[in-house]
């Protein structure tokens, strides 16, 4: 047992927290919130995108000061108590093996409309055996596929910002877009063709597309210089989301009226580069976004198997989860998590419309969990920093407590909100996700009162053999 190794280097550190941003939510998911939102849908991602920045503040300035494979659970741990790390951290591993489902079947789905002689659960089959190969090898070899998948996705969305930018100007050579301009931000029906409260009904649909930013926390223990990783990741979370969110989003809704019927049919990005008369702009985008998917299953296994392995080291999982090969590579909880990956892609295909969409709804809120369990654990860990060792405070988050407050206040919010929506499923997300967090709860809080049992009968006991040898 070797321990988890420093093998990642700082160039994929820093594209692990630039591509763990963009998920590929971004890519299938913002057409529903524009049509919901219109152009409004802006102002959608500049909230959650905040949201996101000041979550992602917080933790940095925990993890700064401790770096751990076990990120905001173990900070939870230290902080709330031992039930609260162990919640949050097996939440978070079933929302990263259900996510291992949904993101196979996506890219299944792809590489099946390219090569159809393989049927979509093989090419599942395929994407998940690879990706686990690459995890199980070293995590350098993680980290290397990492880089070049997330290089990938930004230079794609760095150059659409860019061609669509300078379609929108009216500049781009060779390119006669009749439909491109600022216009269509206020032109077809308003800035919010459908109020104001669409645009809360579009933070409901865009939250989710956020989760991975946290991943570079949990990536930083096995990194040459955790601290400074983790600095620098917190420090530029603000340009990647307002470059690589609002950016891209900014030039689809001037590429094209947002009730274009084409943005619904073909997707937002691939309706845009299709306004331009970009030849092949389906096929390349199908490329980008199964690159993304490959992404974020690399990622998903990769943050699944490393909360395992923090859970098994404070012994809230089994102890083979902390065990790693001579590689630093933890074997079983990586294997254990894609063996669950592997029923919930069989589910997918057995049981879509029940077992499935329970999969899905009852992991969909874990999001909010995560970042509310973060405010609250900050607010006790600051006190304990500045206490225990205060020049570790490298990050700090910002007007400390009142910020940290005011946005778990944004969160407890937006969960009530979705328990108003019925419409895209928010109560039944909610309320399923609440169901699993309690379920997992009652387990933390009942192996909490035994071990506390235990401990006692053990003082007991010592105690008593002290009496009878003092006799």
């Amino acid at each position: 047992m070797t321990g988890l190794q420093a093998g990642l280097k700082n160039r994929h550190l820093s594209m692990i927290a630039i591509g763990g941003v963009i998920g590929a939510g971004l890519f299938v998911g913002s057409s529903s919130g524009i049509a919901t939102a219109g152009p409004g849908i802006l102002l959608s991602y500049a909230l959650v995108g905040t949201l996101v920045v000041l979550v992602m503040r917080m933790l940095g300035e925990m993890s700064a000061a401790n770096p751990t494979s076990g990120s905001f659970s173990a900070h939870a741990d230290r902080a709330l108590g031992r039930w609260a790390g162990f919640s949050i951290g097996w939440l978070y591993w079933f929302f990263w093996v259900v996510v291992l489902a949904v993101e196979a079947t996506a890219g299944a789905k792809i590489l099946e409309g390219w090569i159809p002689a393989v049927p979509q659960w093989g090419w599942a089959l395929i994407v998940m055996v690879v990706l686990t190969a690459t995890n199980l090898v070293s995590v350098g070899s993680y980290g290397e596929f990492e880089f070049w998948f997330a290089g990938i996705k930004v230079v794609a969305i760095g150059a659409f910002i860019v061609v669509g930018a300078l379609a929108v100007a009216g500049v781009l050579p060779g390119v006669d877009s009749d439909k491109a301009g600022l216009g269509n931000l206020t032109e077809h029906g308003g800035f919010l063709p459908h109020g104001p409260g669409a645009i809360l009904t579009g933070v409901l649909l865009v939250v989710f597309s956020f989760m991975g930013s946290e991943i570079a926390t949990l990536a930083a223990g096995e990194s040459e210089d955790p601290q400074r990783a983790v600095t620098k990741s917190t420090n530029s979370i603000i340009w990647r989301i307002a470059v690589f969110y609002l950016g891209s989003i900014l030039v689809v809704v001037s590429l094209l009226p947002w009730n274009d019927p084409s943005i619904k049919e073909q997707g937002s990005y691939v309706a845009a580069l299709d306004s331009l008369g970009i030849a092949h702009a389906g096929q390349i985008m199908n490329v980008i976004v199964l690159t993304s998917v490959l992404s974020c299953l690399n990622s998903g296994l990769y943050t699944a198997s490393r909360m395992a392995f923090s859970l098994g080291e404070r012994g809230d999982a089994p102890k083979a989860f902390a065990r790693t090969t001579t590689r630093g590579v933890p074997l079983a909880a990586i294997v254990a998590s894609v063996v669950f990956g592997f029923v919930a892609v069989f589910f997918n295909y057995r049981f879509p419309d029940s077992v499935f969409l329970f999969l899905v709804n009852s992991s969909g809120a874990v999001a909010l969990f995560v970042w509310l369990v973060i405010c609250f654990s900050q607010l006790r860990m600051r006190r304990i920093i500045q206490a225990e060792a205060p020049e570790k405070l490298v990050v700090r988050m910002w007007l400390y407590p009142y910020l940290t407050w005011a946005t778990a206040a944004l969160i407890v919010f937006v969960l009530g909100y979705m328990l108003t929506d019925t419409e895209h499923d928010g109560r039944e997300t909610v309320l399923l996700s609440l169901l699993v967090a309690a379920v997992v709860l009652m387990v933390a809080l009942v192996r909490e009162k035994v071990r506390g049992g235990r401990t006692a009968a053990g003082a007991a006991s010592v105690e008593a053999r002290d009496e009878v040898g003092a006799g």
